[in-house]
């Protein structure tokens, strides 16, 4: 008497084209949405600027002309062209030190990313994890196949979430003086410059306060929407 045997791999195709599918239908639905294609042109314009800051930057962010100080910003009777945004009490570009500032909050905000590894080790254990290794799954596609499409909802919510909260911690650090100090400009730093000047000029801590915001923001919205779109419980 012959013993038939399961075929697994027509159910590793057909999971994987249902998984395929269930892909395509939630990028459709995140590049419908938009709030998430603001968010995420925000925050590619953000990433780009701090990426090529040298080369986007119009100004050297440290130097300094007290004869060019708080000059405002272009479109303000007054202003220079060379200094979109206008320049701070000791007439350095504060468009370029927006865009230097830039890489420090985004490399503080990516650094507090630490939930994946979590993640991961939570769902190891679960039922559909040791299911896949009774037919036979190797490590890699345990973890592409299955651990990776079960946390990525998840993981990007929180990621999103943290790097948003450290965002706003290193802004809150450097407002009070504590963080890079002087050599490296922040966001946090400029408002806290720029505050004791606002009856004279209020561009040097409104365009950082107004960077933070829109930052904080767009990361908001592309993980609230990439959550939704990614979540199967989510219609």
């Amino acid at each position: 008497m012959s013993i038939g045997t399961y075929d697994t791999s027509s159910v590793a195709v057909g999971g994987d084209s249902v998984r395929g599918a269930e892909g395509s239908r939630a990028w459709r639905k995140l590049a419908r949405n938009p709030a998430a294609l603001a968010g995420a042109l925000i925050l590619l314009a953000v990433i780009g600027a701090a990426v090529f800051a040298p080369w986007v930057a119009p100004q050297d962010p440290a130097r300094q002309s007290l004869i060019r100080r708080f000059t405002p910003p272009v479109w303000a009777h007054g202003g220079n062209i060379a200094y979109p945004l206008g320049t701070d009490q000791v007439g350095r570009d504060i468009l370029s030190r927006i865009i230097y500032g830039a890489r420090v909050s985004l490399l503080v905000g990516i650094s507090a990313v630490r939930v994946v590894r979590a993640e991961v080790l939570a769902l190891r254990e679960k039922d559909f994890v040791e299911a896949a290794r009774a037919i036979g799954a190797s490590p890699t596609r345990l973890l592409l196949g299955h651990l990776l499409p079960n946390t990525f909802s998840s993981i990007i919510v929180m990621s999103t979430l943290q790097v948003a909260q450290a965002i706003l911690q290193e802004a809150a650090l450097s407002f009070l003086g504590v963080g890079t100090g002087s050599a490296h400009p922040t966001w946090g730093q400029m408002i806290s410059l720029g505050r004791d000047f606002v009856s004279v000029a209020w561009w040097p801590a409104t365009f950082p306060g107004l960077a933070i915001l829109l930052t904080v923001l767009a990361i908001n919205l592309v993980g609230d929407r990439l959550r939704d779109a990614l979540d199967p419980r989510v219609g």
